[in-house]
């Protein structure tokens, strides 16, 4: 597994000087205006801010229309599989932030970077980002009742991914393979959610769930 194969290599000191080099190089090139624009374009993976509230809201549209219960379990399902996943590895791994002003900042395991200054590997951006974004994609899929086109599946899996990933680490919030750890991690969790069969589910619908074209999403 590629996140298992990036650790290894981060605990071995491998690829430390290359993140070191591009946050120094990220820092000493934030005029005001591309750090601002940053910034604001970095909300599209913030977890509890933006992404839970709004794949909650198409939560409740789906089961406003399906009045079916399972049209909760996608938002159910990223919440727990970002929380056993995402969280327990940050804790384990107790890496510093590029921002952190103690010794071998770089370095996973540190002793001076434990607790709330060690949580930076992998990135909950990005592992956030990929997760939130397939579930929205799951839910506006079954609220059209199609599959998504090419340039929307584009503009809802991979246009922030790549937003996200880019300002991330521009602003300095995660190292380079913090990110790239936790877009290995989110692949494998979206994938998840999105090969599961939602509305093949055996529970009693409420009243009279419609399997939707493409609510499971097949589209990777």
């Amino acid at each position: 597994m590629a996140f298992v194969a990036l650790t290894v290599a981060l605990a071995a000191g491998h690829l430390l000087a290359f993140d070191q080099r591009v946050a120094d190089w990220a820092f000493a090139h934030q005029p005001p205006v591309l750090y601002w624009t940053a910034r604001v374009l970095n909300y599209l993976g913030q977890g509890g801010q933006v992404l839970t509230p709004v794949a909650l809201i198409l939560t409740g549209l789906l089961v406003w229309r399906t009045r079916s219960v399972r049209a909760v379990f996608p938002f159910v399902a990223a919440f727990v599989l970002t929380y056993l996943t995402i969280g327990p590895a940050k804790l384990l791994f107790d890496r510093a932030a590029p921002a952190f002003t103690g010794p071998d900042k770089t370095e996973l395991f540190n002793p001076a970077a434990i607790g709330k200054y060690g949580m930076s590997y992998p990135s909950g951006h990005m592992g956030n980002v990929l997760v939130w974004y397939t579930v929205m994609a799951v839910l506006i899929a079954a609220l059209l009742h199609r599959p998504l086109t090419r340039r929307e599946w584009l503009a809802l899996r991979v246009a922030p991914v790549v937003i996200v990933f880019c300002t991330t680490v521009y602003l300095g919030f995660h190292w380079v393979t913090d990110s790239v750890a936790g877009v290995l991690l989110g692949l494998v969790l979206a994938r998840i959610i999105a090969r599961i069969p939602w509305d093949a589910i055996p529970l009693p619908a409420l009243r009279g769930w419609e399997r939707p074209a493409g609510f499971s999403a097949s589209r990777l």
